[in-house]
């Protein structure tokens, strides 16, 4: 509990640095910062990540998100265009180190259309050293949501993973997500099941934040 609480404090600090300005004598930096509660039938464990985009630049931080005590560092390219379609195209490569230990080659997509909007993480790992016998040495990851906006403030759809859960090898799991937002904080609850393995719940909080530099 101490880390959640640790990790919540970190969360709504980095409201705190967030500056807003019209000066094109001024560099401007898109934060993301998000918490990702995972809550399994045994176990439970926080996520967070961070992202900072600047034009095309851009650059990513997780842990927990490939693997259980792993942390992961990625940059990559923004494409980013559309009028009624817009999308943001972001081919990365990365690195993982902890409990697993390996590059990785990924990609961010986004695309909104009215009211519809689809989202996805998706990566190759490059296992150097294959954590236990039940590890497949190299995997495919994807986290991938749509969703459709019903009103301002209500967002519902599904979502697919193929990740390793907790205490699991790759597996596909399928499941539900309701968003909302409340003071500039996304709120997103999904549940999520597959044939293999038990359902888990995660619960996301995510900001959006500008700091702007001379």
């Amino acid at each position: 509990m101490k880390i959640s609480l640790l990790g919540l404090g970190f969360f709504f600090a980095t409201g705190i640095l967030a500056q807003e300005s019209d000066s094109t004598t001024f560099s401007k930096w898109e934060h993301s910062a998000s918490l990702n509660f995972n809550f399994f039938q045994d176990a439970f464990y926080l996520l967070p990540t961070y992202e900072v985009n600047k034009s095309h630049l851009h650059l990513g931080a997780r842990y927990n998100y490939e693997d259980i005590n792993t942390f992961s560092g990625w940059v990559g390219y923004n494409f980013m265009g559309g009028d009624h379609l817009a999308y943001v195209i972001t081919p990365m490569v990365g690195g993982l180190v902890g409990r697993t230990n390996a590059f990785a080659a990924g990609a961010l997509i986004q695309l909104d259309f009215s009211r519809f909007s689809f989202y996805s993480e998706s990566e190759y790992v490059f296992d150097i050293v294959a954590y236990g016998n039940d590890y497949f040495s190299n995997y495919f990851y994807t986290w991938t949501d749509m969703s459709y906006a019903l009103t301002d403030w209500l967002a519902v759809g599904l979502s697919v993973q193929n990740l390793r859960t907790y205490q699991s090898s790759p597996d596909i799991q399928r499941g539900l997500l309701v968003s909302t937002s409340v003071k500039d904080v996304d709120i997103t609850g999904y549940f999520y099941s597959s044939l293999t393995a038990d359902p888990f719940f995660i619960l996301t909080l995510s900001k959006d934040f500008d700091i702007v530099c001379k």
